[in-house]
Order: structure tokens, then sequence, then C-alpha cells
């Protein structure tokens, strides 16, 4: 897997690229133009960003007023704050006023390493997915960001994308089209199915890899949007692989995982099934890939839940 640029960056690049051609696109943000890779933008373009200060709640309130005024805006924040603090006015301010907000959160998931639990977001997924009239989008490499950006700019309701800092490796297959509400085939195989988003779709691609080698073939899905979940992708792979593990970067509660077990219940599919989360635990310290390792979100863990998850048959 060649080796990417941040998806942070690749927000950035994009966004900016917008934004030189449409005086429309405006950036709001709560002192986070140095995480958020927006320094370059606020020097080019100072008329198309409001900086508020640590002030979250102010962020989306003030974006939801923009778009009632027909601004194309992107509310950009650190994961963790802008889905805690400002959770009430994202749900009443944009998606109950359907204002078009791009809520983008920063440094998602255990971005911030060492930093520790106030600065982890494993909670955001499962806040939105329970609020009606807002689309999540977890890209995982440089096009599903670039992707991503574009149609959300181009979308007339409210989202929330989700990005890590980490530099990613390029996985989604060029051959594919990219569509908001549908997942990614990046690797087929007929034994096992790993669903993943975002930062752990490298890590399930580098374990079904490892499997291959192994003679087990693993289908790897990118659910790049989480919701609303492409239902079909995910009930075609339980029954054409008879097994399906999902990663994710989130609490184990309210996430990825719990949103595919709900939909192959639904559809009557009893498969053997894992998910592969954050534990609902004290959060360990460390870095990102020392955090990974400790919950089993890694090369040899998942390939090893994988092979007890199809040992028996």
């Amino acid at each position: 897997m060649a080796m990417g640029k941040p998806n942070l960056d690749i927000f950035a690049e994009t966004l900016l690229s917008l934004a030189r051609s449409d005086r429309d696109v405006l950036v709001v943000t709560s002192d986070s133009r140095g995480s958020g890779r927006l320094s370059g933008y606020a020097q080019e373009l100072p008329e198309q960003i409001i900086e508020t200060g640590i002030a979250e709640q102010n962020v989306i309130g003030i974006s939801a007023g923009l778009a009632s005024a027909g601004k194309k805006v992107f509310a950009v924040s650190p994961a963790c704050f802008i889905t805690a603090r400002a959770l009430e006015q994202i749900k009443n301010d944009v998606c109950y006023s359907d204002h078009p907000v791009r809520v983008v959160g920063i440094s998602a998931g255990v971005s911030y390493g060492a930093l520790g639990a106030t600065h982890h977001s494993l909670h955001d997924i499962a806040a939105l997915r329970a609020i009606h009239n807002i689309m999540i989008v977890v890209p995982a490499d440089s096009l599903e960001t670039r992707e991503a950006i574009l149609a959300a700019y181009a979308a007339p309701y409210p989202l929330y994308i989700r990005l890590g800092k980490a530099p990613m490796p390029d996985v989604y297959p060029a051959s594919e089209p990219f569509r908001l509400g549908t997942c990614a085939r990046i690797r087929d195989g007929h034994d096992v199915t790993y669903v993943a988003c975002g930062e752990t779709v490298p890590v399930a691609l580098g374990a079904a890899e490892a499997l291959a080698a192994q003679g087990v073939s693993c289908r790897v899905l990118s659910m790049h949007t989480v919701k609303p979940l492409d239902e079909q992708a995910l009930v075609s792979a339980a029954r054409e692989t008879g097994a399906v593990i999902s990663v994710e970067e989130h609490s184990a509660h309210g996430g990825l995982g719990e949103a595919c077990a709900t939909v192959l219940l639904r559809h009557g599919l009893h498969v053997p099934f894992d998910l592969v989360a954050i534990p609902d635990e004290h959060l360990v310290s460390g870095s990102q890939n020392e955090v990974f390792r400790h919950y089993g979100l890694s090369v040899e863990s998942l390939a090893a839940t994988a092979m007890r998850l199809i040992g028996g048959r």
C-alpha cells in the first residue's frame, strides 16, 4: 500500500480549491486553524473564515445561520469537542432546522494519542447516529477524503465528516466511483468480510493480505458512509462470505459494529459475526498505534479474529 498524505491535509487542500472559486464557501472554526491545517486557507482567504475561539456551540450556531442565508459552510473543530459540547446545537440548529452545514470533526478517534480520554472521540458516531437528518461520513484515504469533501460541498443536507490526522495509505480502487451513501469493496473474497471505516480500513486490508498467504480469502469493505449504511453491500457480503467482522476506531457501543449487527439480524442473517472496537472502559493512553494494538485493532489481532470466526467451517 502506497502511503499518502494525512486526510486532514487532503481536506484542507480540497476546501481551499473550492473556496477559491466560490466566495460562498465559508469556514467557521474554534481556534483550530493549525490542527485543521487551515492556516494557509486563512492567510489566502481571510474573508472566508470565521474564528470563534474555543466556543464550539457558537461554531455550530453561526454556521447554521450562515447556511440559512445560502452560504456553503464547513464547521471545523476537534471531533471530541464539536460532537459533545455542541451536540444540542447540531441537533436543533442544524438537523432539526435542516440547514446544510458540513460539520467536520478533526483529529477523531484516538488521533490525539497520549493527550488521553478528554481528547479522544469515541462517542461521536453513536451520538450522531441517534439524531435524524445528518449523514455520517468517515473517509479512509486521500481519494475518499477528497471525494467526500466535494460531495459534501454539493449536498443540500447536513453532514458530519470524521477525519484523523495520521498519514494514510491509498486503498480506494481508482476504478470504483465514489458515492455518498454507499461503501467501497477494496478487496474481494469469499471466506470472511471485514467491514471497516476511516483509519481502520488499512489495518483490515493488511489483515486480509496476511490471511491470503494462509489460503483464507477476505473481502474488505470501506464503509465510508456509516449513516445511512450500505445495507445491500453488507447483506451481500454476509451471504457470499458467510462471516463478518466490523472494525472501527470508536466505542463498541453505538458505532459501525452495532449498525452492522442490526442490519444482519433484520435480514435474518445469523452468520458468525464479531465487533472489533474500543471496549467500554477507561481508555489506556498512548499513541494511536499503541492504542490500536492494545485493543486488537492490529493486523495480527484482526487476522486471528478471522481465523477464530471461521475455524469451525
